[in-house]
């Protein structure tokens, strides 16, 4: 008799949970589809609207994830377990390790920011709150930058995207502001015409904005000419350099003088 009854309850027991396992299997096999659809999905979507390679993957990978969690819930309220404190285990869980990693996360979230809005690209030369260098990489959670003497610069995504970002490459043109000191015994045309003649003869100088040739300050020892030509930003820093010397040439061999801070001194002899 009690032979039986262990025999009845065991078929029973079997019968009960046999179903649940079969339904978790099926369940799960389910789920793991799913996951992968909605992975698949998500990627599809993401690069249809030229998301960054880099937040495609992680926003793919964070939705496979997800329903495998919500699968997993399901699985265990068939064998009865209490979903409902095992979600506020994960809540109270998450919301732990988002303090913990609360710097990480405002590092992740400008990234996603950097990734979406786009204020610079790989290879710009950026200026981020007083750093100044090429962009190597755009990182989820920093921003590696190159020196102009080859210096690898890693700055927090936090920091980037909370500061003033100057971007050198944001245009396709640059307008170059050199400023040109002559002697106040010079004529001032004359300066003025010399320069003129050397930046239009220049290729790589702009006729559209026009080249503006001003003077701007009366100085101590010179009066300083403003010379404002326009290029392309490629070519901005060659020119710069180019354009220095040969005006500086240019104006001694038109008689002009480029001065310097000098002092004359009077000595008066007493009677």
């Amino acid at each position: 008799m009690d032979i039986q009854a262990f025999l009845d309850g065991g078929i029973g027991y079997i019968t009960h949970y046999g179903l649940s396992v079969i339904g978790a299997i099926a369940l799960l096999i389910v789920g793991r589809i799913a996951a992968a659809w909605g992975r698949s999905i998500s990627r599809k979507a993401l690069d249809k609207a030229k998301v960054d390679p880099t937040l495609v993957a992680f926003f793919a990978k964070t939705v496979y994830y997800l329903i495998l969690i919500v699968v997993v819930i399901a699985v265990l309220s068939l064998f009865g377990v209490e979903t409902t404190s095992l979600i506020a285990v994960l809540g109270a869980a998450g919301l732990a390790v988002g303090l913990a990693l609360q710097g990480t996360l405002s590092n992740f979230a400008a990234g996603v920011m950097l990734l979406i809005f786009r204020p610079f690209k790989l290879d710009d030369f950026v200026d981020i709150g007083g750093t100044m260098g090429s962009v190597m990489e755009i990182g989820l959670f920093s921003t590696t930058l190159k020196t102009s003497d080859n210096v690898k610069i890693v700055v927090p995504n936090s920091s980037v995207w909370g500061g003033t970002i100057s971007n050198y490459n944001g245009y396709d043109t640059r307008r170059l502001d050199l400023v040109i000191g002559i002697s106040y015994d010079d004529n001032i045309q004359t300066a003025m015409d010399t320069i003129r003649s050397i930046v239009t003869a220049d290729e790589r100088v702009l006729t559209d904005p026009a080249l503006q040739i001003a003077v701007s300050n009366l100085g101590d020892s010179s009066v300083d000419l403003i010379v404002r030509p326009w290029c392309r930003g490629a070519d901005y820093w060659d020119l710069r350099f180019d354009l220095t010397r040969k005006i500086k040439e240019g104006l001694e061999a038109a008689g002009c003088s480029i001065p310097y801070p000098q002092q004359d001194v009077h000595m008066h002899q007493a009677s």
